[in-house]
C-alpha cells in the first residue's frame, strides 16, 4: 500500500541537502548530491548554490523556480527505507 504524504516544510542546507517535514510528522535530511552531479537539462540550473536554496513547496511537493520537483511519496519512501525519518517528539 502506498502511503499518501506530502512535504509540509522544506529547508536547503549546504551540500545540495534539503530538510524535510511531511503531512505524517516525520522529517530527515536527503542528500541530492548525487542527483546534482549527475545533471540533465532540469537538474543543471540547481548546481548554482543559490537557485538550490531557492526551493519551495508547490502542491505538497519540493520545487523549484526553474519548474524542476521531487516526488513526495518516493521520497518519503526511499528515505524512510534508508532510516533517514525521524517523529521529532512531541
Amino acid at each position: 500500500m502506498i502511503e499518501m504524504v506530502d512535504v509540509v516544510s522544506v529547508k536547503a542546507l549546504d551540500g545540495y541537502r534539503l530538510w524535510l517535514r511531511f503531512s505524517d510528522g516525520s522529517e530527515g535530511v536527503e542528500d541530492l548530491s548525487n542527483l546534482i552531479e549527475n545533471g540533465g537539462p532540469m537538474v543543471e540550473p540547481l548546481r548554482d548554490p543559490e537557485l538550490f536554496a531557492r526551493v519551495f513547496i508547490s502542491f505538497g511537493v519540493p520545487t523549484w523556480p526553474n519548474g524542476f520537483d521531487l516526488d513526495a511519496i518516493n521520497l518519503h519512501r526511499q528515505m524512510r527505507e534508508r532510516g533517514a525519518l525521524k517523529k521529532p517528539a512531541a
